[in-house]
C-alpha cells in the first residue's frame, strides 16, 4: 500500500481555513464575534476600525430576537454578546442558568416626559393628565421618571418597575393614561404630557436631550438595571482581549458617533 506525505505547506493552509474563532491563528487576524439585535450598530464602527490596526477583526453577528444572543453565547457560537440591559441578562440568568457575566456598559434608551402644551414640570396642574407605557417594565421606568422630576412618592422597596398600586403620594392628582408604548407619542396632543421611550421619541421627531422635560437618570452599574452591557462567558470574562474590546469602545470617538447617530435616543452609560 502505497503512503502519501502531506505537503507542511498544506497542513499549514488547512489549520488556517479552520481555526476557530475568537482565537489568533498566528499569522492570521483574531476574530471576535459579537451577537447584536437590530439595526441600532454604528457605535460599533470606531471600535471595529480601531481594533482592526491591532490584528483584530470584529464581526456582529445579527440576530432577529432577543431570545437567541444569549443561548448563542452561552453554547460558544459568539464570544460576547451587546444587546441587553442588565435586567434583562439577570433574569435570563436566573431563569436559564445561563453561566454569563456582564464585562462592561455601553448605553442607556432613556424614557423621557414630553410636551407640547407646556414647557416644565412646573406647569403641571391638577388632575392633569399624563400617558404612560402599559407594560409592567416600561411603564414602571414612567413612573419613576415622574418621581425623580418631584410628581410622585414612590417608596424605594416597589424597586426600578413599580405599578401604581405602589404610589404614596400623587399631590397633582394626575390621571395616568396607559398605553402601548409606540402609541405614546401619538397622544400628545390629547393629554398634558407623555412618557416615551427614546427610540420611540425620535422616530416622533422630538430629540430627547433637547425636548425632555424630564429624562431618565445614568445612574451607573446595577443601580441602573436598564443600562446595556457587553456580556462573555463568565468563564471568558477576564480575557485580556476582551477587556481591550471594552476599553475601545469606552472613548470619545464611541461617545460621538452615540451622539450625533442618535440623537439622544441612546446615551453613553461610560
Amino acid at each position: 500500500m502505497k503512503r502519501f506525505i502531506i505537503p507542511a505547506f498544506l497542513l499549514a493552509v488547512h489549520a488556517a481555513l479552520f481555526a476557530s474563532p475568537g482565537k489568533d491563528t498566528g499569522t492570521q487576524e483574531t476574530v471576535v464575534k459579537i451577537g447584536v439585535v437590530g439595526e441600532y450598530n454604528d457605535q460599533w464602527n470606531p471600535v471595529i476600525e480601531a481594533l482592526a490596526k491591532e490584528g483584530v477583526r470584529i464581526e456582529l453577528v445579527r440576530f432577529s430576537e432577543y431570545v437567541q444572543p444569549n443561548r448563542a453565547l452561552e453554547d460558544g457560537e459568539i464570544d460576547l454578546n451587546a444587546f441587553q440591559h442588565y435586567a434583562y441578562l439577570n433574569n435570563e440568568i436566573k431563569t436559564k442558568g445561563y453561566r454569563l457575566s456582564p464585562i462592561g456598559e455601553t448605553l442607556l434608551a432613556p424614557l423621557g416626559l414630553y410636551s407640547r402644551k407646556i414647557q416644565s414640570v412646573a406647569e403641571i396642574k391638577d388632575r392633569d393628565k399624563i400617558a404612560i407605557p402599559n407594560d409592567a417594565v416600561n411603564g414602571g421606568r414612567a413612573l419613576r421618571v415622574l418621581e425623580k422630576a418631584g410628581l410622585l412618592t414612590i417608596p424605594e422597596s416597589a424597586g426600578p418597575t413599580p405599578t401604581l398600586g405602589d404610589i404614596t403620594a400623587n399631590p397633582w392628582n394626575i390621571q395616568f393614561v396607559e398605553v402601548e408604548a409606540a402609541q405614546t407619542p401619538r397622544l400628545l396632543d390629547d393629554v398634558t404630557a407623555s412618557v416615551i421611550n427614546g427610540g420611540h421619541a425620535v422616530d416622533a421627531g422630538l430629540n430627547p436631550e433637547q425636548d425632555s422635560l424630564a429624562l431618565e437618570r445614568q445612574s451607573g452599574g446595577s443601580q441602573n438595571p436598564y443600562i446595556n452591557i457587553i456580556a462573555a462567558r463568565t468563564a471568558d470574562k477576564d480575557k485580556p482581549l476582551y477587556k481591550k474590546i471594552v476599553d475601545t469602545f469606552h472613548t470619545d470617538a464611541v461617545r460621538q458617533v452615540i451622539h450625533v447617530t442618535y440623537k439622544g435616543a441612546f446615551i453613553p452609560a461610560f
